[in-house]
């Protein structure tokens, strides 16, 4: 039994051995089949790869081929383009030179034009020196035959003379001293009078005429068929609404409101342009779009009465009395604007007050208020300045601008100064020359008069009205007026002014004498 195992033993081993090799060498052969197949995909895949490369590479090749003959031709076309503008540079350029070359020719034509007149000129000089000289001589003869005429030397004339115009002086400096009399015992008027020019210049106000109507543009005519609407019932609706006449004519493109009341007919043109611009226009959008036009504007009105507060630098007052402030804006007086009207008459209160050492804060609200009593309703009786006084009492205004407001027009007694300065500043204010329509008419005849007055003495070239038509400025020549003539002319003008105008304070009359003489460097 044991050899048995001895002997198999050894042949089992043999046995596990030849299948050992067997299976490494099969296992060899499979590995080197796998290794082969791997090498030959591989160098597909690099075949592959090398034909995609060349392909990818020919692409890109084509890409940038398309991408630089496409900036090419825009270069070649911006090139184009900018010799175009070359070009057209160019022909401005000879078209300018050929416009210089015809001045040039103008100019030299000139310049010869010049000459043979400078040669004239010359010879007109000569001319009148020896004419001067011949005048001379003419002069010294007939002194010398008055001489002998009258048994008088030269000498002794001028003595007679001399006191002959002595006494002329001593009656004009008598005349001289009781027009300074008379002018010392004026005098507070005329300081007055400074004061208040001084604060007219500072105050330099700009003015226009109201209109009772305003003028509405339209896109088209189409348009003014909506507004009136089916037998005309959208256009009453409108003007029951509104209170204000709307006038559809012949006019392209426009729509015409009329009515005397500016604050009826801002409300009216602010609807017809928000019911155009909403495009419904019916009755009782009218009414809705109305009603709220008449709110937003009234909350409007106290803005503006808000701002021309700050504006001016004033605080404390009642919000009824703002309220009114800003109505000033929609009313008017003889055609002038009411809230630019009390503007102005605060300015001028508070420079005045500023001038006499008064508290220009205090002078300038008595201004602002002044004709508050304007914006009461209209059933309220009474004259405008107790109305205001009334109004500014009941709101517990100033003592002194209750005062002031009340006696502006003299209705009651004025018990301070701020009265006096409202009452002047008023008066400054409507007077001022394109205020209201009516002073402007006069003022322009007034100046042209003064100008055609100082224009028909001889000698005379120009005249010129200026400073409101407080100065007239005259030109004379300068060869037929002498400085003593210019002297004696300015009186002349000044007496002819005294008789036949008529005008407020004085007229200063400027005579101006002046030579020029002109030469030119060639």
């Amino acid at each position: 039994m044991e050899m048995e195992i001895y002997v198999l033993v050894p042949i089992v081993v043999f046995l596990c051995g030849i299948f050992l090799y067997l299976g490494w060498y099969l296992n060899q052969k499979s590995s080197q089949g796998k290794i082969d197949s791997a090498e030959k995909q591989a160098e597909k895949i690099i075949a592959d790869a090398q034909k995609e490369a060349e392909n990818l590479k020919r692409e890109k090749l084509i890409e940038v081929k398309d991408e630089w003959y496409s900036r090419k031709q825009k270069h070649d076309r911006e090139l184009q383009r900018q010799r175009n503008k070359l070009h057209a540079f160019e022909k401005q350029l000879l078209a300018r030179e050929e416009n210089l070359d015809k001045k040039l020719d103008l100019i030299t034509k000139k310049e010869a034009e010049l000459q043979a007149l400078e040669s004239k000129l010359r010879k007109r000089e000569q001319l009148l020196t020896e004419r001067h000289e011949e005048y001379k001589k003419l002069i010294e003869q007939e002194n010398q035959r008055l001489e002998q005429v009258s048994g008088l030397s030269m000498e002794e004339a001028k003595k007679i003379l001399m006191d002959n115009m002595v006494d002329a002086a001593k009656l004009e400096a008598a005349q001289k001293l009781k027009e300074i009399r008379d002018e010392l015992k004026a005098n507070v008027k005329k300081e007055a009078r400074k004061l208040i020019i001084q604060s007219i210049q500072r105050t330099a106000s700009d003015h226009s005429v109201e209109t009772t109507v305003s003028v509405l543009n339209i896109q088209n005519d189409e348009m003014k068929g909506r507004i009136i609407g089916r037998e005309g019932r959208n256009i009453r609706a409108f003007e029951a609404a509104t209170g204000i006449d709307v006038i559809v004519d012949d006019t392209p493109e426009a729509v015409i409101l009329s009515g005397f009341d500016p604050f009826r007919r801002e409300v009216a043109r602010i609807a017809l342009e928000t019911l155009i611009a909403d495009g419904r226009i019916h009755p009782a959008r009218i009414e809705e779009v109305v009603q709220k036009t008449r709110e937003e504007l009234e909350e409007e009105i106290f803005r503006i009465g808000e701002n021309t507060m700050l504006d001016i630098g004033l605080h404390g007052i009642h919000p009824e009395l703002i309220k009114m402030i800003g109505k000033m804006k929609y009313r008017s007086s003889y055609g002038q604007n009411l809230l630019q009207h009390s503007i102005e008459v605060s300015w001028l209160c508070g420079i005045m007050a500023a001038e006499l050492d008064l508290d220009p804060v205090l002078a300038k609200r008595c201004g602002l208020l002044h004709d508050i009593g304007k914006c009461v309703d209209r059933n309220t009786e009474g004259p405008h300045a107790l109305i205001g006084y009334d109004v500014t009492k009941r709101f517990r205004e100033n003592k002194v601008v209750v005062n002031a407001v009340g006696s502006h027009h003299e209705d009651i007694e004025m018990l301070s100064p701020y009265a006096a300065l409202v009452q002047a500043a008023d008066a400054i204010s409507g007077a001022r020359p394109g205020a209201r329509r009516e002073s402007l008419e006069g003022y322009v005849k007034r100046l042209e008069k003064l100008e055609k007055l100082a224009q028909s003495f001889e000698g005379v070239t120009k005249t010129y009205a200026i400073q409101a038509g407080r100065e007239v400025r005259v030109i004379v020549e300068h060869d037929r007026v002498d400085d003593v003539m210019a002297d004696q002319l300015a009186a002349d003008i000044a007496a002819k002014i005294q008789q036949e105008m008529e005008y407020p304070g004085q007229i200063k009359v400027t005579v101006i004498r002046e030579k020029r003489s002109i030469a030119y460097a060639k």
